[in-house]
C-alpha cells in the first residue's frame, strides 16, 4: 500500500499503474514522484534507488504530458520525445532498462535498441502511422547530441557529474516545448554547482524548482531496518562522518578551509560575453610551473563580468600574449592591464610587464597587494546586492581555471578538485592568518585588477596608493580613479 505522507501524494491512477509494474514507492520517494514542478533535483545516497525513482517519475509524467499536449503522442501527430542524458552513454543504462521493462509490463509494443551508445526506445501502437513515444540516450560529451529537437522531458542520469553548462542546455532545450527536467545524482565532493544548487533550492525553492534528498537507508527493499539496518550501521561505523553524510545520506557537507565560502556557482557563474565598445580589463598573474592566468573582464552597470581567460601551465609570458592577441576582444581599443608586482621584476630575462608593453603595447599597472586585504576586496564583490539580487562579480563558464580555484570545476590540468584553501591542521582547524599560496593564480589576477580599478575596501574617504609604474619609477598619487566603492558595491542588473 502507498505510504501516506504530508505534502504531495500520488493519485489513484498513478498508484494503480505502479502496482501494475510491481513498484511500491517508499515514503521518501512519494513526494518526489508526486511533485508537479518542472525542474527537480534529487541528491541521493549510494543504492538509494535514484535510477529507479527517475524511471518511475517518467512513467507518471508521460501520460500527463500526453493529456496536456494536444496533438502530440496521440499516434497522429508527432511523438512525445524524451532524453536520458549522462556524462557518457553507459551511465544511462539503468534508467533505459527500467523504462523498457515498465512499458513491456504495461503491455505496450516497443522497439528497443540493444545498445545505448546511442540507444532508442520507440512505442507505436498497431495501425497508427506515428509513434506515440520516443526516448533517446544522449552523451553530454557530444555537443551535437543536445542540439536537436526540443524534448518534452529530460532525465539527467548521475547528474552530479554533469557540468553547469549542460544543465543550461537542458533549460534551453525544454523552453520551447514546456518540458520538464529531472536530475538525480550522488554527491562526490560537496563542491560544484550540483550540491550548491541542491542546498539553495532546499533553503528557497523556486516557483518551478524543487530539490529532494533520497538517503540510502530510505531504500527499505535493500535496507529493511532503515537507519538501524545492520548494513547501514556497519557503513556508518566504518566511514568518516563527512563521507557518510555525503555518500550515504545524500547531504552536502560544508567544505572546510575554503577561502571563498561566499562563492556560489548558481549565483556567480553566468553566460556573460564580451561587449564591444566597453573597456576591457586584462589582469595577469604570471607563472610557469604553476598556471599563468590572464582574466579578461568588463564593468557593466557596476558589475564586474569576467568573460574570458587564458590559463596555461608551462607557457611563457610571450606564449600567453600570443594566445590573448588572437581573441576577438583584443581588438578593443580601450584596454587596461594589471599584473602582480612580481611581474615587474627582472629574473635573468625581461620582466613580464615589460614583455606585455613591448609585444602587446599594453601597459600593466602593479602594486603590492597584502593577501588579506586582497581577499576582502574579492569578498566584497562576491556579495549579492539585496536590492538587485545580483552579485558584484560574475564569471563566464568558459573561465574554468579560476572557477576550479573557487571549487566549482575540476582542476583543468589533472581533473582533481583543488581549491584555494586556508592551511588546516589534522583536526580541521585553520592554522595561521594566510591561506596556502597555491591553486589561486586566476583569483590573484582578478584581485590585482579589482584593487587597481576600485581600490581597497574602506568605509569612507579616499585611500592613497603607492603605485609602481614600470619604467617611470615610483609615483605617489591621489586620484578619483582609486576612490574605493562602498563596502558592498552596487551590482548591475544581471539576473540570478
Amino acid at each position: 500500500m502507498i505510504v501516506a505522507v504530508r505534502g504531495p501524494v500520488l493519485d489513484i491512477v498513478t498508484e494503480e499503474m505502479y502496482r501494475s509494474v510491481g513498484f511500491e514507492p517508499h515514503k521518501e520517494q512519494v513526494p518526489i514522484l508526486a511533485c508537479p514542478k518542472g525542474d527537480i533535483l534529487v541528491s541521493g545516497g549510494g543504492q538509494s534507488g535514484k535510477s529507479l525513482t527517475a524511471s518511475k517519475f517518467f512513467l507518471k509524467r508521460w501520460p500527463d504530458d500526453m493529456e496536456a499536449k494536444e496533438g502530440k503522442g496521440d499516434g497522429v501527430g508527432p511523438p512525445l520525445r524524451y532524453w536520458l542524458v549522462a556524462v557518457d552513454y553507459g551511465r544511462t543504462r539503468a534508467e533505459f532498462d527500467y523504462i523498457v521493462g515498465d512499458l513491456l509490463r504495461l503491455g505496450y509494443p516497443v522497439r528497443v535498441t540493444k545498445r545505448v551508445d546511442p540507444g532508442e526506445i520507440v512505442m507505436r501502437l498497431p495501425g497508427e502511422k506515428q509513434a506515440r513515444l520516443v526516448i533517446e540516450t544522449k552523451s553530454a560529451k557530444d555537443p551535437k547530441a543536445l542540439a536537436m529537437y526540443s524534448p518534452d522531458g529530460i532525465i539527467g542520469c548521475e547528474a552530479s557529474q554533469l557540468d553547469l553548462e549542460t544543465y543550461w542546455k537542458f533549460q534551453e532545450r525544454v523552453a520551447a516545448s514546456g518540458g520538464w527536467i529531472f536530475m538525480s545524482g550522488t554527491l562526490e565532493g560537496s563542491l560544484g554547482w550540483y550540491p550548491s544548487t541542491y542546498s539553495s533550492r532546499l533553503a528557497a525553492p523556486g516557483k518551478n524548482e524543487a530539490a529532494f534528498s533520497l538517503p540510502t537507508p530510505s531504500n527499505v527493499h535493500l535496507f529493511p531496518g532503515g537507519m538501524n539496518d545492520p548494513k547501514i550501521l556497519k557503513l556508518k561505523a566504518g566511514t568518516s562522518d563527512d563521507y557518510f553524510m555525503e555518500r550515504i545520506m545524500g547531504q552536502p557537507v560544508p567544505p572546510t578551509g575554503l577561502v571563498f565560502k561566499e562563492f556560489r556557482p548558481e549565483v556567480h557563474i553566468r553566460p556573460v560575453e564580451y561587449m564591444p565598445g566597453e573597456t576591457v580589463y586584462v589582469w595577469n598573474d604570471p607563472g610557469y610551473n604553476h598556471a599563468n592566468a590572464v582574466e579578461a573582464a568588463q564593468v557593466i552597470g557596476g558589475q564586474v563580468r569576467v568573460f574570458d581567460e587564458v590559463y596555461e601551465k608551462g607557457f611563457t609570458t610571450e606564449d600567453v600574449i600570443s594566445v590573448v592577441m588572437q581573441r576577438e576582444w583584443w581588438k578593443e581599443k580601450d584596454k587596461k592591464g594589471a599584473i602582480d608586482v612580481a611581474g615587474t621584476q627582472h629574473q635573468a630575462m625581461p620582466a613580464p610587464a615589460e614583455v606585455w608593453l613591448a609585444k602587446a603595447g599594453l601597459f600593466m599597472a602593479s602594486q603590492k597587494v597584502p593577501i588579506n586585504d586582497g581577499i576582502e576586496r574579492m569578498k566584497s564583490f562576491l556579495k549579492v546586492n539585496q536590492a538587485t539580487g545580483a552579485p558584484g562579480i560574475v564569471f563566464s563558464p568558459r573561465c574554468k581555471g579560476i572557477l576550479s580555484e573557487f571549487g566549482a570545476y575540476p582542476d583543468p590540468f589533472d581533473g582533481q578538485t583543488r581549491a584555494y584553501r586556508w592551511k588546516m591542521d589534522n583536526n580541521g582547524g585553520i592554522v595561521g592568518e594566510t591561506p596556502e599560496d597555491r591553486w589561486n593564480d586566476g583569483i590573484k589576477a582578478v584581485i590585482y585588477g579589482l584593487v587597481d580599478r576600485f581600490g581597497y575596501v574602506t568605509s569612507e574617504g579616499t585611500q592613497v596608493f603607492t603605485m609602481k609604474r614600470h619604467g617611470f619609477g615610483d609615483e605617489k598619487r591621489r586620484s578619483t580613479h582609486f576612490r574605493p566603492l562602498r563596502r558592498y558595491p552596487v551590482a548591475g542588473g544581471w539576473p540570478r
